[in-house]
């Protein structure tokens, strides 16, 4: 899986040669410096004296490996590293990166492309990766032998995933926690209650609603700043549905998606849904995010009646049924979310059923695109920059582009765009040619952006832990107060 939460946690575990720190800045990890040597060679130089969890020393044979392995065809982290042809070995702590061509974004990509042991991974037939969102399992699904801060004790992914800390981590530790038990919990309530039970330390996200409640209550307190992340419905737009019940698929149609735009009243599921706390958008990347400019933002007005317009005019005058899927566990109030809007879209003339699932469920559709309608988060990462969204979410579906497109969306101008911001180098020409992409795909209307979602956490008062834009939770740096 390629979604943050799972990334989150697997680098508590593993490490990549480059990483964010709290404040969002790259810096060295597994590597201590990196030279761009031509346009297409980047040389890195690795730490010395780094030991796996296994015991088993670090180097350069286990660099080139876990990078070929991440951009193998089937690895669902290949947009992850676009444009990594080789990685050849220089000597034992020195590889370079030979690149199809000049990649302004390469650390970026690395912080989120972890190393794994060679010896290891060739040891349980494991060198080939699996694709989760196939439903494919192997020895790496359980089992993990990484450099990083914490080690795997056990794993029931549903139930109880357990940390243990890694005395022999080569970092000087900014944490000091000795285990972590991440307790995977869906609803809300329970949630909560399991804070304010002293149960658990932190939830992760904390539900609005619940706010006053929890900041009322002894010994624990919310955690909320603004967030990167941009929250948004992806539309099918192959040529069938792959739930309704009608030929064909109307969603092709631009009246038919700009009929849904018109449809959302976003400001009312802001102030009652959110709390007053989310941003109301019409991009699909974060004020702070590379790329967004205020044209981008400008939203459709709420207009039901016009969406009973377009709905007609397209040849919909009683709607037609599709399902809305939507997690239920991985943003901040997610299903409630989804169930104002199937209201508002059931208002506008459409049939929407609501489907809302756990994350994993709900993502295994999504990579499969087994989806008509679907909820989308997206913070921009590992590039913080607006390519991400261009080249995973807007390009026609291909190689490493494309790997979250909605079905059936391609325009060839947005490709061409798309490209050449890869290989762009002058940052002013980069940001001209990314809101052009940008602005094109926005008429289009592959996906309908909703908010970007505010950070919102819980913890008790005895937990002090940092919270970044990108609103992941980053334990190396937490402590438990004495």
């Amino acid at each position: 899986m390629t979604d943050s939460f799972t990334n989150i946690f697997t680098h508590h575990i593993y490490e990549p040669l480059v990483r964010y720190d709290a404040d969002l800045k790259i810096e060295p990890a597994l590597a201590t410096s990196w030279e761009v040597l031509e346009p297409t060679r980047v040389r890195f130089k690795l730490r010395e004296g780094v030991t796996f969890q296994g015991g088993e020393t670090f180097g350069a044979d286990d660099v080139q490996m876990s990078l070929m392995r991440a951009v193998d065809p089937k690895s669902p982290l290949r947009g992850n590293l676009p444009g990594l042809t080789a990685v050849e070995i220089v000597d034992d702590l020195t590889v370079d990166l030979i690149l199809a061509g000049p990649t302004p974004l390469l650390n970026n990509y690395l912080t989120n492309v972890f190393i794994m042991d060679k010896g290891w991974l060739e040891t349980h037939n494991a060198v080939a990766p699996i694709d989760a969102s196939q439903g494919e399992e192997g020895y790496t699904t359980n089992n993990a032998n990484g450099t990083g801060p914490f080690k795997l004790e056990s794993r029931r992914p549903d139930a109880l995933n357990v940390l243990v800390n890694n005395e022999g981590w080569w970092d000087t530790p900014q944490h000091n926690l000795t285990r972590i038990e991440h307790t995977p919990i869906g609803s809300d309530a329970t949630r909560v209650a399991a804070l304010l039970s002293g149960e658990i330390d932190l939830i992760e996200p904390a539900p609005l609603q619940d706010a006053d409640r929890i900041e009322g209550t002894e010994g624990v307190h919310m955690l909320q700043n603004p967030g990167l992340r941009s929250i948004m419905m992806g539309i099918n737009m192959g040529d069938e549905l792959v739930d309704g019940n009608v030929d064909g698929n109307p969603l092709k149609d631009l009246r038919v998606r700009q009929a849904m735009y018109h449809a959302l009243n976003m400001d009312l599921i802001r102030d009652r849904i959110m709390r007053g706390k989310s941003r109301v958008t019409g991009s699909l990347i974060a004020p702070e995010v590379k790329g967004f400019s205020e044209a981008m933002d400008e939203r459709l007005a709420y207009d039901p009646e016009k969406a009973k317009a377009l709905l007609t005019e397209a040849g919909y005058p009683d709607g037609f049924a599709f399902n809305l899927n939507c997690p239920n566990d991985r943003y901040v109030n997610d299903e409630g979310i989804c169930q104002a809007m199937a209201a508002m879209l059931a208002q506008a003339g459409f049939q929407p059923r609501l489907v809302t699932e756990p994350r994993q469920m709900h993502f295994q559709k999504v990579d499969n695109r087994q989806v008509d309608v679907f909820m989308l988060g997206w913070a921009t990462l590992p590039m913080l920059d607006g390519f991400s969204v261009l080249s995973a979410m807007l390009a026609t579906p291909g190689g490493e582009y494309g790997t979250f497109t909605p079905n059936g969306y391609s325009n060839a101008k947005v490709d061409e765009l798309t490209k050449a911001v890869a290989v762009e180098i002058d940052e002013e020409k980069r940001q001209a040619l990314m809101q052009e992409a940008l602005m094109l795909a926005k008429s289009d209307i592959p996906w309908l952006p909703l908010h970007q979602q505010p950070l919102s956490w819980a913890a008790r008062d005895t937990v002090e832990i940092p919270q970044a834009a990108d609103d992941l939770v980053r334990l190396w740096y937490a402590k438990i107060k004495k």
